[in-house]
This record gives structure tokens, C-alpha cells and sequence, in this order.
């Protein structure tokens, strides 16, 4: 954990845009305000989409802290899945291997964009023994069948399936065949059921459990390690916007059904998708530009954060080089205010960037504020001397683009 300043006062409650509501409202949580968010899954990291959901979810982070929460943030690693195994025999890689370099390179990015570690890191692999628990227990309530040897989950034991992301039956048919799943595979009572185990294939790692010689699911993963970590009802679920189904559909049904309580998480925050090329940065397209790839041209981190900071989270938008140099211009503007021996008073800016961050992490109207102290502090026309501190603290403390 790098240290974090110290604002005078306190930010106010955080408002955020509930998915499963289509609404925005504010969050509520307790003295420990309690996040999990979705990992990468380590055979291609770190991409520009992943950058920006990871920035996001710091930004919450950060506010929660200056309003005087504690934060609990959990997060996994999907260090055993398709994407990984196929890349593993397309390389001719150990599949443990690629995982260890990429997880290490994905943290290293993060550290250098400044982003606040989870308090929890959870690979899949060591989650194992814990879906296995959980899965008995979805077996002793009738919830989970078997195919062939692998076990599905009933989403029709949970009445609320489909409410989080609120599409139709063909749709949600339609989304999971193209995000992971299986609807056509013979033997399933529901098309939509969805993998909780997997027995073991030839030539491919399985783990010896209760359940057999085999591996987890994708969706079962996330489900065992929020339970573990952080109970039912915690306060934000994030990721990006192609996990709302369904991945997080399916979570928060295997949770609902096995604690009988709901919600699983309180809120459901998800953040847009980025372009480059003409379309979604995807492994599978391969138009991808990479954080540790800037790094290693010379580009500063925190330029490649103020570049994601530019757009508002929940929007879908398009990575350019243009993007980048204004992120790079706004940087040395910033430093070259903040290196002056006084400026104009910066309490307002505080409380504009507070204000705009709690009302759904308004970030281009936070930059913006900013933009304005500094461009008033280069005409010298005011002189308070600990004005450049605290805007530089509060560049830290509140958007994490450090300015030394």
C-alpha cells in the first residue's frame, strides 16, 4: 500500500450508478466499506480496458477513504481457465508459467499507475478447496445436476436470475454462448445452467477434491471467494461492462441460493469498454495497446491515468494517441503549478473535485477544476503559499496522478 495523503476534512457520501437498478444512488456502507472486483484472467495483461476498470475501481477506493470509511477490497486472478490453457498450447508455454509472468506484469502496471492494492488477492487455484465446499452445498440443496460428469448449476433455483442485468431469455441465450458458456450442450436442463465443475480432460490440469479430479467453473470462483472474504451483501460488485452477463448474473445466483439472503452485493458498478482501431480492445482481435508497452516507450505512468481519467467511467470510448498527448500537456501543466511557491486559494478546488467525484465519479469535471487552479495560478495573481501542496495531495489523495 503506498502511502496516501491526508486531506483536511472529509469527502461526502458516494453516489454510484447501480446496474441492477438503472439508477444512481448512493452507497451506504458501514465503518468498512466492503468492494470485490473482478480480476483479469493473466494470459494478456495489462490492456488499456483493463487499466481503465482497474482506475475506476481505485476512484472508489479512494473516495470511500477520504470520506473516513476503512476499505475491504477483494480481488481474484482466474489462474486456471480456457483462454489461459489455449494460449499455453498455442505458445508451447507451461500454462503456469504465462500465469506467474502475467499476474507479476499486471501488478507491476498497477503499481505503476498508482492503484491501491486489495487487501485480498485470490488466485482460482487456491480457491479450489473452497468451491468444492461450496458446491456440496448447492448439491445438498438440490441445486447442481450432473452432465457427463461435470456439474451444473440450476439458475432457475434463484428467482431473481436475470433481474441484475434485466435482458430476455433469447438474449441471455445469445450473450452466453459468446461469453464463455455452453446453452447448446446436450443433457442440460436449462440451456443457461452453468458450469460449476469440470472433470478432468486429457491433457489438461484438474486438482483432486470432493467432487472428483477436475476444476472449477468460472462463474463458482468469484462466488466462494466473495462469500469467504466478504459475506453476503457487500457493498459494490465491479468490473467491466461484459460481465454484467454473465458472470455476474451467475455469481449473484449461486451466492442467493446458497445463503437463501440476498442481494450478494449491494451494488453493481460496472465500467465501459474502450476501443482502439475501430473496436473493443479484445484478445481475441488481438487491437490491444498495453500499459508495460507505453512504460517501455518512455510514457509516463501517471500520464497513461490522467489519458483514462479524461473520460467518465461508465462511457464507452476510444483510445488515441491524441488522448495521450493532451493527458501528457495537462500533466506539465499541473507540475508546473504545483512546483510555483504559492497560488490561489486551492480549498475550492478541493471541494469541486469532492463534490464531482461523489456525484458517480464525475472525473472530466474533477480534471477540469484542476485545469483552472493551475491556469489562475501561472497568472500570479494570487499568493497563498500552502495553495500548490494541497493540490498536489489532493491529485494524489483523490485521482492518484502523482505530481512529484
Amino acid at each position: 500500500m503506498p502511502p496516501v495523503p491526508d486531506l483536511p476534512g472529509r469527502g461526502g457520501e458516494l453516489r454510484l450508478h447501480d446496474t441492477a437498478e438503472n439508477r444512481t444512488r448512493v452507497t451506504t456502507p458501514g465503518p468498512v466499506a466492503r468492494m470485490y472486483v473482478c480480476g483479469i484472467t493473466p494470459y494478456d495483461a495489462t490492456h488499456m480496458g483493463h487499466a481503465f476498470t482497474y482506475v475506476t475501481f481505485d476512484l472508489i477506493n479512494r473516495v470511500w477513504r477520504d470520506a473516513g470509511h476503512e476499505v475491504h477490497y477483494v480481488q481474484n486472478v482466474t489462474d486456471i481457465d480456457d483462454p489461459l490453457l489455449e494460449r499455453a498450447v498455442a505458445t508451447g508455454q507451461d500454462w503456469r508459467a504465462i500465469a506467474d509472468r502475467e499476474t507479476a506484469l499486471f501488478r507491476e502496471d498497477m503499481t505503476a499507475l498508482n492503484v491501491l492494492p486489495p487487501r485480498d488477492y485470490i488466485g482460482a487455484v487456491e480457491s479450489i478447496p473452497s468451491v468444492a465446499r461450496h458446491v456440496e452445498d448447492l448439491q445438498e440443496q438440490g441445486a447442481v445436476y450432473a452432465v457427463d460428469g461435470d456439474l451444473y448449476f440450476r439458475v432457475s433455483r434463484d428467482a431473481a436470475f436475470g433481474s441484475l442485468s434485466g435482458l430476455n431469455r433469447e438474449e441471455m441465450i445469445r450473450i452466453f454462448a459468446e461469453r464463455g458458456g455452453d446453452p447448446g450442450r446436450d443433457g442440460k436442463e436449462d440451456p443457461l445452467d452453468c458450469l460449476v465443475w469440470q472433470s478432468a480432460r486429457p491433457d489438461e490440469p484438474a486438482w483432486n477434491t470432493s467432487l472428483g479430479h477436475g476444476r472449477p467453473g468460472w462463474h463458482i470462483e468469484c462466488t466462494a471467494i466473495a462469500l469467504d472474504h466478504l459475506g453476503m451483501g457487500f457493498d459494490v460488485q465491479g468490473g467491466g461492462s461484459d460481465l454484467v452477463f454473465p458472470h455476474h448474473e451467475m455469481c449473484a445466483a449461486e451466492a442467493q441460493v446458497l445463503t437463501g439472503t440476498a442481494p450478494f452485493a449491494r451494488h453493481y458498478v460496472h465500467s465501459g469498454m474502450v476501443a482502439w482501431q475501430g473496436h473493443k480492445m479484445s484478445k481475441s482481435r488481438g487491437n490491444l495497446v498495453f500499459v508495460s508497452q507505453l512504460r517501455h516507450e518512455g510514457i509516463e505512468p501517471a500520464a497513461i491515468r490522467l489519458a483514462l481519467l479524461a473520460h467518465h467511467y461508465r462511457s464507452d470510448w476510444a483510445w488515441t494517441p491524441q488522448g495521450l498527448d493532451g493527458a501528457r500537456e495537462r500533466l506539465a501543466l499541473w507540475r508546473s503549478a504545483v512546483d510555483l511557491a504559492s497560488g490561489p486559494d486551492a480549498a475550492p478546488v478541493l471541494e469541486r473535485v469532492r463534490v464531482a467525484l461523489a456525484d458517480d465519479l464525475r472525473t472530466p469535471s474533477a480534471l477540469d477544476a484542476i485545469d483552472a487552479w493551475c491556469v489562475s495560478a501561472a497568472s500570479g495573481t494570487s499568493a497563498d503559499p500552502a495553495a500548490p501542496g494541497l493540490v498536489r495531495d489532493l491529485a494524489d489523495g483523490l485521482l492518484g496522478v502523482r505530481l512529484d
